[in-house]
């Protein structure tokens, strides 16, 4: 896998935004943007792109490692996973919106909102709902992981159910416009990185959520994860709280 590259990332997302102009370029617009940045960012030759497997359509397949982009929703990977990880290395890339800018489309009118920047600010942990829908999997050793942090811009249709029409509202797309960072997990171990350094035996959950600056049920979800994979270990109670520590061969 790639390290993080700025002028990839622009060529990529200059390509796509020409193919959406291009009326010849169908593959693409029946694409989400991102997705479609994304698979291009990780393999810019696109006779690499949408190969047969098994029975499976592989996002990206170089010959040697098969790269599969999910927006979300890893429920549906699992299936692939228990076909593709026997045979080949594959790295599951899960774009994360770091800043993000939302904008409101009126689907009969066609108009659109200023923009409004979300409060939330992505990172890492972010990914850790999605990878709990495929825990069976983690660790193993042909399983890694690429988390690009993108700034981008939401588009959402009023189409909700509440007054204003936002709340339950569809995600039209995502236009992405900066590669913010890259966190690459290319082995178990470098979920590690995500351990907080100051973080003492004994923890709790809160302490963690504190240290990580990070909502407490995303914490929660984060701990039990690194448990499952071992690297977090429970080591009693103190109230309600459980209590953990970095086991001795990570310390």
């Amino acid at each position: 896998m790639k390290c993080l590259d700025q002028d990839a990332f622009e060529q990529a997302k200059l390509k796509v935004l020409l193919k959406r102009n291009d009326p010849h370029g169908f593959g693409t617009l029946r694409e989400k943007t991102v997705h479609a940045v994304m698979k291009l960012y990780y393999e810019p030759d696109e006779d690499y792109h949408e190969v047969p497997i098994e029975g499976y359509i592989a996002d990206i397949y170089t010959g040697e490692r098969i790269i599969e982009i999910q927006n979300g929703n890893f429920n549906k990977l699992r299936p692939k996973l228990e076909v593709f990880l026997p045979l080949y290395p594959v790295t599951v890339v899960l774009p994360i919106p770091h800043y993000k800018w939302v904008i409101w489309m009126d689907e009969e009118t066609g108009e659109l909102s200023d923009k409004h920047r979300s409060p939330i600010v992505g990172n890492a942990y972010h990914a850790f709902p999605e990878l709990y829908k495929i825990k069976q999997f983690l660790g193993h050793p042909n399983l890694s992981f690429a988390f690009p942090l993108i700034d981008m811009d939401e588009y959402r249709l009023l189409n909700g159910w509440s007054k204003n029409r936002k709340r339950g509202s569809s995600r039209y797309d995502r236009m992405p416009l900066e590669l913010f960072d890259e966190v690459l997990i290319e082995r178990t171990e470098d979920f590690m990185r995500l351990v907080p350094y100051e973080l003492e035996d004994g923890f709790t959950v809160k302490e963690f959520a504190k240290a990580s600056g990070i909502h407490r049920d995303l914490a929660s979800v984060t701990v039990s994860l690194l448990m499952h994979m071992k690297l977090l270990a429970r080591t009693g109670r103190s109230g309600r709280e459980y209590l953990y520590k970095v086991p001795e061969e990570y310390q």
